[in-house]
């Protein structure tokens, strides 16, 4: 799939709301970005769950995705080994099924950037065991 990078639910729901602390970093990081992004159906439930009460946050997150600036990549039942064991090796962070469907996601399709507020983590995990993620928006940037 030919994208730029990788967006986690985090910054999908800042974009949404204006009051959120990272609005602004995530704006700015998001419009420096090429577009599509990739995200997984994982950070997309994650994403419609945390904006369920919001009908403005639900429509915008839509128009994200229809307009084709975040696309779903899928992860196939054959896939799910490798992200079982991520999860497993990042057990004592713990890593969440979301956040390793990203990271299989970013070796399967070769992207070391991505738009997340959840730095701690990232900084933390491997493309491939090695590589480390390129982070938008920075750690102080809101």
């Amino acid at each position: 799939m030919n994208a730029s990078a990788l967006i986690d639910a985090g910054v999908i729901l800042a974009l949404l709301d204006r009051d959120d602390e990272w609005h602004s970093a995530c704006r700015q990081a998001f419009n420096a970005t090429p577009l599509p992004l990739l995200t997984t159906e994982a950070v997309l439930t994650e994403a419609f769950h945390l904006t369920s009460r919001d009908l403005g946050d639900i429509r915008g997150l839509w128009t994200l995705l229809s307009a084709g600036s975040v696309r779903l990549a899928a992860i196939t039942h054959e896939e799910l080994p490798e992200v079982h064991a991520l999860m497993t090796k990042y057990r004592d962070r713990p890593m969440d099924f979301a956040d390793a469907t990203l990271v299989h996601l970013a070796a399967r399709e070769s992207l070391s950037l991505i738009l997340t507020i959840d730095h701690d983590d990232f900084e933390t995990y491997r493309i491939g065991g090695r590589k480390k993620f390129t982070i938008l928006p920075g750690r102080y940037e809101r």
